[in-house]
Order: structure tokens, then sequence, then C-alpha cells
């Protein structure tokens, strides 16, 4: 592979296996180098060596990409920065906002870069949508719908800490980013609601004085699954519907990104282990105006 980045997967869960995987075998500037799951039997079937010792998979890697639950990947990730290895993160990076401070903390000692896989943010009609939002001027508000069945049935059906922390802790992190990506940093939760099944109504305060709202739940029978954010004000109405790109060519867009910030020696970047942490003191500031 020449100068690739070798690469280490922590995780292989239906995210690691659908996204992950292929993403990381197929990148023509990285090396897969191996695998390592708590339960060494989840990942007998892939094709990718298994390496039943973490710190031995951190000993023969440059970067760690992680698909596990958030307790999980915030003291496995702190590790990984502390022993000098570049890593990129899934949302929620942390289960609290302490193991987030924890992580980050880490990441900026260390010097090591980190990104953060909130997906949408890599799909090309998002990076188009937002710089059109910025081009055009000041926005009054904004409104997001999120709505799925995916913890009903299928891949996800069976995750604890999806179920544990509902729609909120799993898709709210997206929609709290695109939220703040468009309007500006959200500086209060004004009101937050959470009922059967499973459904959130937030009202967010902007530091520019926009409102938004969004709606978010996983435990509705949607087919498809309604992603929709909206944005209003004098320049007038836009709307961002829909997943046209699909998770695995928006990982890859991350992928490209994220050996480019390696290369380069840039640890700073919007979405970095930063942006993790302020998602999940935002999220925390849901669940007390709850």
């Amino acid at each position: 592979m020449g100068d690739a980045l070798r690469f280490g997967l922590v995780g292989a869960g239906p995210w690691a296996r659908r996204v992950h995987v292929p993403g990381l075998l197929d990148h023509p500037a990285i090396d897969l180098v191996g695998v390592w799951t708590r339960r060494p039997e989840a990942a007998a079937d892939l094709p990718v060596p298994h390496i039943p010792d973490y710190r031995d998979l951190l000993s023969q890697v440059d970067a760690v990409a992680f698909a596990v639950p958030p307790a999980a990947q915030a003291d496995l990730a702190a590790t990984a920065a502390a022993a000098g290895k570049h890593v990129l993160l899934e949302k929620p990076i942390a289960d609290t906002p302490a193991r987030a401070r924890h992580l980050t903390d880490a990441v900026e000692a260390a010097g090591v870069i980190s990104l953060v896989n909130l997906v949408r943010r890599f799909a090309p009609e998002t990076v188009a949508w937002l710089a059109e939002l910025h081009r055009a001027g000041t926005w009054a508000g904004a409104s997001a719908r999120w709505l799925s069945g995916a913890l009903l049935g299928g891949d996800y059906a069976t995750s604890t800490w999806r179920h544990e922390g509902g729609a909120l802790a799993d898709i709210g992190p997206h929609v709290l980013d695109l939220l703040d990506a468009a309007l500006g940093p959200v500086d209060k939760v004004l009101s937050a609601h959470h009922h059967t099944p499973d459904l959130w109504h937030l009202v967010l305060g902007h530091h520019s004085g926009a409102t938004s709202t969004a709606t978010l739940s996983m435990h509705l029978p949607m087919r498809p699954t309604i992603t929709e954010i909206s944005v209003y004000g004098t320049p007038g109405y836009r709307e961002l519907t829909g997943r046209a790109t699909a998770p695995t060519d928006a990982f890859t867009t991350a992928l490209d990104l994220f050996t480019a910030l390696v290369a380069e020696n840039t640890p700073a970047h919007p979405l970095d282990a930063r942006r993790g942490l302020m998602l999940s003191h935002l999220t925390a500031a849901v669940l007390a105006a709850t």
C-alpha cells in the first residue's frame, strides 16, 4: 500500500459492516489493517483480520475508525488518541458531556486528527445547500423533521444504546448539527417535549436571534424515512429533503477529508471532536429542558 494510512476498525455491527468496512477497504489512500471487537465472534466473517488485543491493534495503525456505542467509544477513542492515533468518530462521540470532554481533551493533548462522521454533512447536496444559505443572507428560522421506524425492525432494532437514548441520542446529533450549521450557533433550548412513541418536539434559540424547531422519532412506521429541513427569512425559503447520497458515498467523502487532514497535519476542523463535544452539551440541554 506504499504511503497509505494504516487504519484499524473498532466494531463489527450493522453500521460497521454496511459503511465502514467497504469504505475503508476500497479507499485508495487507506490500508485497513485489522478490526477489534468486544466479541471476537462478531468479526469472524469479515474480510479483515481480527486482532484480539486492542493495544496490539493500536501498535499497528496510524488511525482508528470507531463504530461502537457512544459509552464504549468515549474510552476507546481517548486511549487511541493518547497513543498518538488519529480518530474517526461516530456520533454521539460519548454518552455524557463529561466523557465527551475527556475524549476531546485527549485528542487535543495528543495533537491528533479527529473527525466526527456526521454522515449527512459529507453529502454533496448538503454541502451545496449550506453554502447557498450562507451566500443568501440572514435567515429568521428553520424547521426539521426526521421520522423513521428504525427501532421497530431491521438492523438497528436490537441496538441497546439506541433504545435507551432513543431518537434524541441517535438522529438528534444530525438534526442539531444541521440546524446549528444553517442558522448559526444554538445558544438556548427554548422548549423540549418528549412523549410516546419516542417523539421529540424541540424549539431552539440561535445566537443570531433566529429560532428553529425539530421533530424526531425512530418509533414511527415510516417507509421511507422522512428527513427534511427548511429555512426561511428575507432571502425566501430553502429546503433540503431526503437523502440523495448513500451513506457509503458520504463516508468515502469523509475519508477523503480525513486522509487529507492527516497528510497536511491539520488538527482543527469544524467537524472535529469539539463539534461532537458541543453536540453532547446541546443534547444534555435538551434533556434538562424536558
